[in-house]
């Protein structure tokens, strides 16, 4: 290729951010880089507010640690001084009207054993999962099940409504019904087709190795200051408008408003890629838009620095409960460097897969409805001295089962076009990492492709 190469990335969330930076740091400081973003704001899902003077993450507000991406980035940032972890303190379910202490020793909820789920199940679902070895299994290594379907067969419905859907629910806004075995709980799928006898044997091969290292971090001041240092980093030339019209024109691309590049990144949900591709890639379009999407809300609370909140990192709230909320995460007992604030903060989260319309609910009316659902599973009934209502729309794709066979025919269908790449959450997952990997990835691809 003659000149600096020309690249465009839309998508201005985390992994259309790391693609840019990838793609500055491959192509070199005269290549241009044009990063589209439809909203008023780059980030994404990851979104860092003030609220009574301090920041607040009102999107995703951890990382897995023990995952290299992010910690990876932040060294490279020099944000490493950053990383904060956990207290230590330990989640609640509610459920049956009342709290239990989040089951130990389960993958996902899933458990190995009976006794993870005492005082959580009732007897008849305790006697039903301690049996369930001696029960032949039925497992299919070529087709993929929801982990509703293969729960509820081995365990019965209590530990998919009790124990499964509120952790499933709090990492994808769905229920396990809108989960595929084999893209949410890959391990368990690895264990079921390495001839797994059980589910129960199958989450003990699954359950990963004990370790004092942090499950999760975050940054002191949230994402924000991470999405700073990747937009100065990247160093694009940043478009605040809605990409429309991709398609290619001999051996370069089009894409209004910016005209001809050598090569685009697509790091969007979805929709917005289906839309996209669908002139350019029509078979690839067809998957994206085979991947739902759910829409959420999370109501953040600043509470007088008194207000007694249980010394517990969050609540999940079981399926069928007579709440609105399906999650609470007490910031303040979660994270140390939260704790010292002169407010106690707490955050509600609401909506899952099908429920959109509590989202789009009023500000006053879903603050109201977290602070009824927190007195009611906590007591605590203090007036808030600042609260943050953030929607997501459309924020978090549905990896139903199959979902894998989805996104190979996806990948597979943009492969065969050359200088265009997909990203992001609708892939290989929805955490932070799997969105800084997906970034990454696609950024390396794309560089390789045009600088020839």
């Amino acid at each position: 290729m003659s000149g600096a190469p020309s690249v465009a990335v839309v998508g201005g969330g985390i992994t259309g951010l790391v693609a840019a930076y990838r793609l500055r740091r491959l192509l070199g400081a005269h290549a241009r880089i044009v990063l589209l973003e439809g909203a008023e704001r780059l980030g994404g899902k990851l979104h860092t507010v003030p609220l009574a003077g301090d920041p607040v993450d009102v999107g995703a507000e951890a990382f897995i640690a023990r995952r290299p991406e992010v910690p990876a980035l932040l060294e490279e940032l020099g944000l490493s001084d950053r990383i904060v972890h956990p207290s230590g303190a330990r989640p609640l379910i509610y459920a049956g009207a009342a709290l239990h202490p989040l089951p130990a020793g389960t993958l996902m909820g899933i458990p190995a054993d009976a006794g993870s789920l005492t005082g959580l199940v009732d007897t008849e679902t305790l006697a039903r999962i301690a049996a369930e070895p001696t029960v032949p299994l039925r497992w299919d290594r070529t087709r993929d099940v929801s982990v509703a379907d293969l729960v509820a067969d081995r365990f019965g419905e209590q530990v998919v409504r009790r124990s499964v859907d509120p952790l499933l629910g709090g990492v994808y806004s769905g229920l396990s019904d809108t989960a595929g075995v084999r893209a949410t709980l890959p391990t368990l799928a690895a264990a079921l087709d390495a001839g797994a006898p059980s589910l129960s044997e199958a989450v003990a091969r699954a359950l990963p190795e004990p370790s004092d290292t942090p499950v999760f971090g975050t940054l002191r001041d949230g994402y924000g200051t991470l999405l700073d240092a990747l937009e100065k980093a990247a160093d694009a030339e940043v478009r605040h408008v809605t990409a429309v019209g991709l398609r290619r024109s001999g051996d370069r691309w089009d894409l209004d408003p910016i005209g001809s590049v050598d090569g685009v990144v697509l790091a969007v949900p979805a929709d917005r890629a289906a839309e996209l591709l669908t002139d350019a890639v029509p078979a690839a379009a067809a998957q994206a838009a085979r991947i739902p999407l759910a829409s959420s809300a999370v109501v953040a609370l600043a509470l007088p620095d008194g207000a007694a909140l249980p010394q517990n990192s969050g609540i999940l709230v079981a399926t069928g409960e007579d709440l609105s909320a399906k999650a609470f995460t007490l910031s303040s007992r979660k994270w140390p460097h939260l704790a010292g604030r002169d407010v106690a903060l707490a955050r509600a989260s609401f909506g899952r897969y099908g429920e959109a319309a509590i989202v789009d609910a009023p500000d006053d009316e879903l603050i109201a409805r977290a602070r009824v659902d927190l007195a009611t599973v906590t007591g605590v009934t203090d007036e808030p001295v600042a609260a943050f209502v953030q929607r997501w729309h459309g924020g978090l794709p549905q990896y139903r089962a199959g979902h894998l066979d989805i996104v190979a025919a996806l990948e597979d269908a943009v492969a065969a076009v050359d200088g265009l790449e997909v990203a992001g959450a609708m892939l290989h997952g929805v955490g932070v990492p799997a969105c800084v990997a997906s970034g990454t990835t696609a950024a390396t691809r794309l560089a390789t492709r045009v600088a020839g």
